[in-house]
């Protein structure tokens, strides 16, 4: 962890843990999380290369053997070979955008002095949580026994001979391929995953003990959130991780259209569902701060309603009503401006927002979820109608 300035270290949600550590000795990270493109590269080929190898040498890579080849299944590569990278890209950027989370607390004074100890005990115990041995083996516990036992093997996995399982009696008897898919590349997957889902649960912890504390809000600050709009900022780097939801829908859905006769139209609930759900995830930990942001905005506008009002009296007693400024011209007065500012101030406490995040901001996170989604949409027209359509534009 490098220092900006003394007492004030980079503030890390994935630089850190196990997995962080073994990475490090397998020369797959260092110390600031690059070597991105090796660490993606590598992961993924074991994910996904192996099963490219064994399908083929158990003739389900393409044929009409099973009714779906590993070749024609989408979901499969669209799970190791996209939303895997992004699960992966995502720690960068997260890493990135927040590093000056603790830095920006202190150069704002938004921590009173007395208590300042309070926001450094706080990240102190997201530390320990996201160093923690015990929560990821519990995550691999949880990934073994729900995520591929239960949810995989009965909720997944499709109702046809696939490369990856055929039937048999009784249920389903895996192949080659899918002892390695079972068992090796959907639990890793399934663990990078479940380890965001944890990373964000230390985050809402972190920003509730925060909102715990009485923050020197300012009602007139122009981020209209009282100088806690940096935490906006960082929603947005959690649009990998959206992609990443998207894209993995996206590849169950194509799936379903492709080899089950299913239309897109029949998944607008699920597409839905999938929008709210993440918005939520990522908006949803901000929340915690709208009783000191409603707090902050009913003050402000009490007190500077006051101020004003004394204002604007003295500003009608000397200009309207001719009690003074008689030899002063109205011309170029800083009366009239200091009535303009004062006036600006209390718009921004009317137009104070009680979640530090946009409604802009919340569209592009919805953007983001289901862009992935969106090339299914031409599913919706035959191939040859398409076609047809696409040369009229072109010629």
């Amino acid at each position: 962890m490098t220092s900006d300035r003394a007492g004030s270290p980079d503030f890390s949600l994935v630089l850190g843990g196990p997995l962080f550590q073994l990475l490090r000795r397998a020369h797959l990270a260092d110390d600031a999380l690059l070597l991105q493109r090796r660490r993606i590269v590598v992961i993924s080929a074991i994910a996904w290369l192996p099963l490219l190898v064994l399908a083929a040498f158990g003739g389900q890579l393409f044929g009409s053997d099973v009714a779906v080849p590993f070749l024609l299944d989408v979901d499969v590569h669209v799970k190791f070979l996209v939303a895997m990278p992004l699960l992966i890209a995502a720690e960068l950027v997260v890493h990135r955008r927040m590093r000056a989370l603790q830095i920006t607390f202190h150069e704002r004074n938004l921590i009173p002095e007395a208590v300042q100890q309070r926001l450094d005990a706080a990240i102190a115990s997201a530390y320990r949580l996201r160093n923690s041995l015990t929560a990821e083996v519990l995550l691999i516990a949880v990934v073994y026994v729900v995520g591929v036992t239960i949810v995989w093997r009965q909720y997944m996995t499709l109702d046809a001979a696939t490369w990856y399982a055929t039937p048999a009696a009784g249920g389903s008897s895996l192949t080659l391929a899918g002892v390695w898919y079972g068992y090796v590349s959907l639990p890793i997957f399934q663990f990078l995953l479940c380890r965001w889902y944890f990373r964000i649960f230390i985050w809402a912890r972190l920003l509730w003990q925060v909102s715990r504390i009485d923050l020197r809000l300012v009602p007139t600050h122009p981020d209209r959130v009282g100088g806690l709009g940096f935490l906006a900022a960082t929603s947005h780097a959690f649009i990998p991780l959206l992609m990443a939801h998207g894209a993995l829908l996206a590849g169950n859905l194509a799936n379903q259209i492709f080899h089950a006769g299913a239309s897109l139209t029949q998944f607008r609930l699920e597409i839905l569902l999938l929008v709210i759900f993440m918005v939520i995830l990522v908006v949803g930990p901000l929340m915690v701060f709208a009783p000191q942001l409603a707090a902050a905005r009913r003050t402000g506008l009490r007190e500077y309603g006051t101020l004003a009002q004394r204002y604007v009296r003295d500003f009608d007693g000397k200009w309207v009503r001719g009690n003074g400024g008689a030899d002063e011209p109205m011309l170029g007065s800083g009366d009239i401006q200091s009535l303009a500012d004062l006036g600006n101030s209390f718009s921004i406490i009317q137009d104070m927002r009680v979640v530090p995040v946009t409604k802009q901001a919340m569209f592009q996170l919805a953007v983001a979820t289901v862009a992935p989604i969106v090339p299914l949409v031409l599913t919706l027209m035959p191939l040859e109608e398409l076609l047809k359509k696409l040369l009229g534009i072109l010629f």
